[in-house]
């Protein structure tokens, strides 16, 4: 008598190996036969016709507030994800200072665009040090796994108070003293560090997230601990990555070379293309191929698709500062949009534009701006971008963006990719997913709440890769898989997941492939507080199982909740 037996599905296992029908068959949280399953089972699902996979390891999340409020960890945990990392990108809430708490929040809120008032509203802190942190976690209600790394920029304000928070330089007590700080915290069970290098990580005050200009004797020390720990992985979001200086990705993967070099452990950062050089990244990858060979253990995270700023009147839009919106954004949606469609207000809004986006949204081009209607394209033609269009239809490109936006009572919604579409397409994604020294990452789930929705990546990885893209080749699906599965678990010493193996974790999906489709993202007003945010909804997953256990099923929260904290790295079973 088996504890859940999946019948008849076509499996892949996360080894890459290709897909079979069997039964996978799971006891005490663990698999524990893969073939033919003879006799019952406590729990049976039929997955006849179906994908059985494993449980998705998503390894760039920020959940470190919403886990203390959020058991689901939505919209991650509608997408087949089983195992979170957060603690990403040197942010998080702890080591606290006692009246330190609103500060973080505040750092969290710039960087990571989680609104301040939701966090202030959801958490309850009950935690100074790291160690107390993920005492408190662990014993909160979960329905995924979650592991954390410990973030430089709360190190720093820890140890540092005022000279930490404002960038000062760190003597050499000053460094001592964290690498203690992060030496506890990864004895405790943290799965790491993060640091944050990039100015376009700055606080809700503007300020660079602490350690940015950190010097490479404050780096070096804190990232020796984790050689004489022999444990844990150095994540770093690297200066220039967002294409404002070229050189600093190369300066930055010098230092890491040496730094994994040196410490025997892990170094990963992320890594895109960018619009002002299209093939920089070509570059990087070929400077991480040689620090390889030489034994520095360094991976870049690249991201599935582009990383893509959505524009909505619900959420950021060209017009949101303008006085002649302002008069009316108290409005309901759908009075606010038709109201905009008065000519007197068009007009008056689109003078104020003067033809341009707000500079608030300088970043945004009008030549990467499309449509996303029902189709979901997330590759779009440049053809039809929002430019192209305006010179064909002899439309000024704002007028147009005007246009859409409040068309279908304002539900309307602007793609704007950001990176990883400099060239019209995903062939440099492809590239840099297929580069042998690579992980996937970068979905930033539970980030970016009101301009950023990816938390659907895994998803998109099965439908557009593996099964409906048009404007180039496919992927396959084996190695799709692979990727979100046993690589990424791999990265951080989760061993004991991402393979559908006997004697690894129960982690399963079973997939509905030929009906998997991602949902127009929107907008929903259920953070704490009512702060609004942008989800993305999933159809096609019969079932999401973490440990032996159905959590989600048919798409829905089954309110199991079987989810563990994770401290440190997972043996592989024998």
């Amino acid at each position: 008598m088996h504890d859940l037996v999946i019948r008849g599905g076509s499996v892949v296992d996360g080894t890459g190996a290709p897909a079979r029908q069997a039964d996978v068959a799971i006891d005490g949280g663990r698999i524990s036969v893969v073939g033919a399953v003879p006799g019952e089972a406590r729990e049976t699902i039929d997955a006849t016709g179906k994908l059985v996979t494993p449980g998705f390891v998503d390894i760039h999340t920020h959940f470190d507030g919403q886990i203390t409020w959020d058991p689901t960890l939505s919209p991650t945990s509608w997408h087949g994800v089983t195992t979170v990392v957060m603690g990403n990108c040197g942010v998080g809430f702890a080591p606290v200072a006692p009246g330190r708490e609103n500060w973080l929040i505040g750092l969290m809120e710039g960087v990571e665009d989680i609104p301040g008032a939701a966090l202030s509203e959801g958490m309850e802190w009950h935690w100074e040090t790291f160690p107390e942190y993920l005492d408190y976690i662990e014993q909160l209600p979960m329905a995924l796994d979650v592991g954390t790394q410990v973030p430089h920029g709360a190190v720093r304000a820890y140890v540092m108070g005022d000279r930490g928070a404002h960038n000062e330089p760190a003597n050499p007590e000053d460094i001592a003293e964290m690498a203690r700080v992060v030496k506890e915290s990864v004895r405790a069970g943290a799965l790491g560090f993060s640091t944050s290098r990039t100015l376009a990580h700055r606080a809700i005050d503007g300020e660079p997230v602490p350690g940015t200009f950190a010097a490479e004797d404050e780096l070096f020390g804190i990232g020796a601990v984790l050689g004489e720990l022999d444990a844990g992985l150095f994540e770093v979001a690297a200066a220039g990555i967002t294409g404002d200086d070229l050189s600093m990705p190369l300066k930055e993967v010098a230092w890491m070379r040496r730094l994994a070099a040196t410490i025997g452990r892990p170094v990963t950062f992320g890594l895109t293309e960018v619009n002002t050089d299209p093939d920089h990244w070509r570059g990087i990858l070929d400077a991480t191929a040689a620090a390889r060979a030489e034994g520095a253990n360094i991976v870049p995270q690249v991201h599935g698709r582009t990383v893509t700023f959505l524009m909505t009147l619900d959420s950021r839009h060209p017009f949101l500062r303008l006085p002649a919106y302002r008069e009316i954004r108290h409005l309901p949606l759908a009075e606010r949009a038709a109201e905009m469609q008065r000519p007197e207000r068009r007009a008056a809004i689109l003078a104020q534009a003067d033809g341009r986006p707000d500079p608030s949204l300088d970043f945004v081009s009008f030549e990467r701006m499309f449509l996303l209607d029902d189709s979901l394209d997330y590759e779009p033609d440049p053809g039809d971008a929002i430019a192209a269009r305006g010179r064909r239809e002899g439309v000024a490109p704002i007028e147009l963006v005007y246009d859409l936006l409040t068309a279908d009572g304002g539900r309307n919604m602007l793609l704007s990719p950001l990176f990883n579409y400099a060239r019209g397409d995903l062939e440099h994604t492809r590239a840099m997913l297929t580069d042998p020294h690579t992980a996937i990452g970068l979905a930033d789930g539970g980030a970016h709440c009101r301009v950023i929705c990816d938390a659907g990546t895994p998803t998109f990885m099965l439908t557009h890769w593996t099964r409906d893209r048009t404007r180039g080749a496919r992927l396959p699906l084996e190695q799709v898989v692979k990727w979100q599965t046993r690589d990424t678990a791999a990265l951080f010493g989760l061993n004991d997941r991402g393979a559908l193996l006997p004697g690894y974790k129960g982690d399963v999906n079973v997939i509905d492939y030929d009906a998997l489709a991602l949902a127009r993202p929107e907008v929903a007003y259920d953070l704490p507080g009512g702060a609004k945010r942008l989800v993305q909804r999933a159809t096609g997953y019969d079932a999401t199982i973490v440990s032996g256990t159905v959590v989600r099923r048919d798409g829905e929260d089954t309110g199991e909740r079987p989810g563990v904290l994770l401290r440190g790295a997972q043996p592989a079973p024998a």
